[in-house]
């Protein structure tokens, strides 16, 4: 039987006093832009911190209503996709926090970091940003060997950051649009930037994008990616910049289409490619200069950066 939340503040606050909280970084990219009501992005800043190490303590705060702060202490073991509710921070804390077999799950949900996580032989999706969910902030985790994808942003999702995180050999690696019939419910959203990430070994869909635009792929590692690394398909818009793709066969998919998807929009520039084939690019795509500034680092520069600072227990 899971547990009240008061028990879980109860038992946690030894566990807080004995482990506190890591520094918060600051957000950025479109997780930052003020819309739909919020400013930015802060997760539970304003209210409460709980340490959990036990599925029951977990499930339980994920699904309190109103800012909290949960602390995910070693190893985790949940099933399927579990609901996130709005206003939360969820942080792993000490060494190696794990969930392990299954994910996140947001259904109109806001204002939420995960941060500093090993997500482990997740049974669906690691993470599913869906419903209309918006001002999510996905930072410095490592993802390893979901059944399906390692992170999908579907279903009119908005104004979401993929920073800093590693995709150690995963197969579907990020998926920004469900299905080639949902523009109805994404033309007009799926605004996602994604910066800092190590895409290594991992396969495919870096992302694999329809209908979204602008989203925004810059200073990544891509990786010895078997399949591909980015595709722009159904209109969506994507720009890709001042990343580094090693070993990459096919780096971007767009004007041609990619499967039974049709053609997308893609703007490449001050990209590296080393051993890799061409980025296929073409028309124009929104500037995500006109929603928030950001410093480009050196393509050349990306892959020791990234070995360096992408994943759990790095920021």
């Amino acid at each position: 039987m899971r547990i009240a939340l008061a028990a879980v503040l109860a038992a946690a606050s030894v566990l807080v006093a004995a482990a506190p909280a890591q520094a918060a970084p600051t957000v950025d990219g479109f997780a930052s832009v003020a819309a739909l009501g919020l400013a930015t992005t802060t997760g539970g800043i304003a209210g409460p911190t709980v340490t959990v190490d036990t599925t029951d303590e977990l499930l339980d705060a994920i699904d309190t209503v109103g800012h909290l702060t949960i602390q995910v202490s070693g190893t985790i073991d949940i099933t399927s996709k579990q609901g996130v509710r709005p206003n939360k921070t969820i942080v792993g804390i000490g060494g190696n926090p794990t969930i392990r077999g299954g994910g996140f799950d947001f259904y109109k949900s806001s204002n939420v970091i995960v941060r500093n996580l090993t997500f482990v032989d997740a049974e669906d999706d690691a993470i599913n940003v869906g419903q209309q969910s918006h001002h999510i902030w996905i930072h410095h985790n490592t993802f390893r060997t979901p059944v399906d994808g390692s992170i999908d942003i579907v279903r009119g999702a908005d104004y979401v950051t993929v920073s800093w995180n590693h995709f150690a050999g995963t197969d579907k690696s990020m998926l920004i649009g469900h299905s080639d019939g949902a523009a109805s419910t994404d033309i007009g959203h799926l605004k996602v930037s994604i910066h800092h990430n190590w895409f290594d070994g991992s396969r495919q869909r870096h992302p694999r994008v329809r209908f979204g635009e602008p989203v925004h792929v810059y200073n990544n590692w891509f990786d010895g990616n078997e399949l591909y690394g980015v595709a722009s398909t159904m209109n969506a818009g994507v720009v890709v910049e001042g990343n580094h793709f090693t070993a990459v066969p096919y780096p971007c998919f767009s004007t041609g289409g990619y499967a039974d998807s049709g053609p997308g929009r893609l703007v490449q520039r001050s990209n590296v490619f080393t051993g890799s084939g061409p980025c296929q690019a073409g028309g124009a795509v929104a500037e995500p200069r006109t929603y928030y500034s950001y410093t480009l680092d050196p393509a050349s520069s990306v892959p020791s950066l990234v070995q360096a600072g992408a994943g759990a227990g790095k920021g």
